[in-house]
C-alpha cells in the first residue's frame, strides 16, 4: 500500500478559511464552523456519494448565504470554514468520538475509518486549527485596540433527523451564559411566527463543542450560538429574510442585555 501523501491540501484547493467584510466594524463577529462541504481530493470523496456530499450530513445548508447577507447588513466580518464537517467537524475538540466521524447520521463514512494518527493530526492541522487561529486572530486584534467583540457562531439544521420531525424554525444555544440566548429568543418569540428552541436540538458542552467554550467563554465575551432550520434558508430569498430579522433583533437584543 502506498504511503499517502503528506500534504493533505493541494496548492490549487479552496483555503480551509474565508473572510468576509474584514474591516466590518460592527462589534458582531459571525463565524460559520460548517460552512462548507469540500473534501479534499485526496481523499477521494471519502467513500461517499456526491448526493450524500450535499446533504446536511456534510454541511450546514444555507448558512454561508445567510452569514454573507447578516455580515452585509450588520457591518460585520464573517469567518467560515469551507470544508466538510465529515473530513474533520471544526466545532468538535480534536480527539473527541465526534470529531472525525465513522458515521453520519445512517450514512457510513468509509474514508474515516482505521484513520492513522498521522491522518487526524493532518486534518486538524491543515483544516481545524487554520479556521480555529484565525478566528482567535480577530479577537486579539480586537482586544490589543480596545474593541468590543460580540461572537455570534451561525449554524443550520435538518428539519428531519434519524426519521424523527424537528419543530423548530429556529434555536438559541449557549453553555454557561444563557444572558443574550434568552433576550434573542424573546424577541424571535415577540415575531409570532415561530417556534424556537433553547439549547434544542443541540446543547453546548465543553465535551461536545469546541467554538463557544474556547472563543467566548474563556474570554468572557457576550455570545448566543443561533440554529436556523435548513428548509428556511435553502434559497436565496429565505437566506435574505432571516439576515434581515436577526439583522434587526441581533443588535436589539445585545442593547437589552448591556442596559442592564
Amino acid at each position: 500500500m502506498s504511503e499517502k501523501p503528506e500534504r493533505l491540501l493541494a496548492a490549487d484547493e479552496p483555503a480551509p478559511v474565508t473572510v468576509d467584510n474584514a474591516a466590518g466594524k460592527s462589534r458582531f463577529l459571525l463565524v460559520a464552523d460548517h460552512a462548507g462541504n469540500a473534501i479534499p481530493r485526496v481523499l477521494g470523496r471519502l467513500g461517499i456519494t456526491e448526493a450524500e456530499s450535499v446533504r446536511h450530513i456534510a454541511w450546514d445548508i444555507g448558512i454561508a448565504g445567510l452569514g454573507r447577507f447578516l455580515s452585509d447588513a450588520l457591518d460585520a466580518a464573517f469567518i467560515r470554514q469551507n470544508y466538510s464537517r465529515l473530513v474533520i467537524d471544526c466545532n468538535r475538540p480534536p480527539g473527541s468520538p465526534t470529531s472525525i466521524a465513522n458515521i453520519s447520521e445512517h450514512t457510513p463514512i468509509p474514508g474515516n475509518v482505521g484513520l492513522s494518527e498521522a491522518e487526524r493530526k493532518a486534518r486538524a492541522r491543515e483544516i481545524f486549527w487554520p479556521y480555529h487561529e484565525c478566528i482567535e486572530a480577530e479577537l486579539d486584534r480586537r482586544q490589543q485596540a480596545g474593541r468590543p467583540a460580540v461572537l455570534i457562531p451561525l449554524h443550520s439544521f435538518t428539519s428531519v433527523f434519524k426519521g424523527v420531525a424537528r419543530p423548530w424554525h429556529a434555536a438559541v444555544l449557549y453553555n454557561r451564559d444563557p444572558r443574550l440566548a434568552h433576550r434573542l429568543k424573546a424577541l424571535l418569540n415577540a415575531e409570532k411566527e415561530f417556534t424556537v428552541g433553547e439549547n434544542a436540538p443541540y446543547a453546548v458542552t465543553d465535551a461536545t463543542d469546541y467554538t463557544i467554550p474556547v472563543h467566548a467563554e474563556r474570554r468572557r465575551l457576550d455570545h448566543v450560538l443561533i440554529e436556523i432550520r435548513q428548509d428556511l434558508i435553502a434559497d436565496e430569498s429565505g437566506q435574505r429574510a432571516w439576515s434581515e430579522r436577526l439583522a434587526r433583533l441581533l443588535p436589539q437584543a445585545y442593547d437589552e442585555l448591556v442596559a442592564l
